[in-house]
């Protein structure tokens, strides 16, 4: 029943408007030359535009466009953070013997408080220990030293065999020339200087 009353009174209201006359052609005309008669207040200037787009395009813009870009671009931020993280060492150095899980195991079940010979370095005494230390001290320190001094005596003693050498094929190459040499430069020189 409302949507009835509803529905009429829209009808009832539409109708008056339909029925109105329109404008005269006259006042539509009179209106239109009013607005053309006031100037427009715009940010642009319309003569300006149609100047502009009058005028040819310069061949200098168009030029371009068939030529190929002179550069190149190139992302690196994410080259920088594999470089970062290959970078950065997770290992926590040796591993334990018997892994993770058995050193954990072995120190849950025997605590170094209750038993304290279970522990890693139990077995030594505090003499053995501190000839393990030592040793390792030794190794350290004084075999570098001792490698590199065999090194040198060794290479010292190439060199002054390489030398004799060459003085010798030299002897002899000046011993094979007619007067033994002479004239020749390096059959001069003593052998100390060659």
């Amino acid at each position: 029943m409302r949507l009835t009353g509803l529905l009429v009174t829209a009808i009832l209201a539409a109708t008056p408007a339909s029925a109105q006359q329109p404008p005269s052609s006259s006042g539509a005309a009179a209106t239109s030359a009013q607005q053309d008669a006031a100037p427009l207040n715009l940010p642009v200037s319309l003569d300006k535009i149609r100047d502009a787009l009058s005028q040819p395009v310069p061949p200098a813009l168009l030029k371009s466009l068939d030529e190929t870009p002179t550069f190149r671009i190139e992302i690196r931020e994410r080259q920088k953070i594999d470089d970062l993280l290959k970078s950065l060492k997770f290992d926590s150095g040796p591993a334990v013997p018997g892994g993770l899980y058995g050193y954990e195991q072995q120190r849950q079940l025997f605590p170094s408080v209750d038993n304290p010979l279970a522990q890693p370095y139990a077995p030594f005494t505090s003499g053995e220990l501190f000839q393990v230390s030592l040793t390792s001290l030794f190794e350290r320190i004084l075999a570098g030293r001792l490698v590199n001094a065999i090194t040198s005596a060794e290479r010292a003693h190439a060199v002054a065999a390489a030398k004799d050498e060459v003085n010798h094929a030299i002897a002899e190459y000046c011993a094979a020339q007619p007067n033994g040499g002479a004239g020749i430069q390096i059959c001069a020189a003593a052998p100390a200087i060659r």
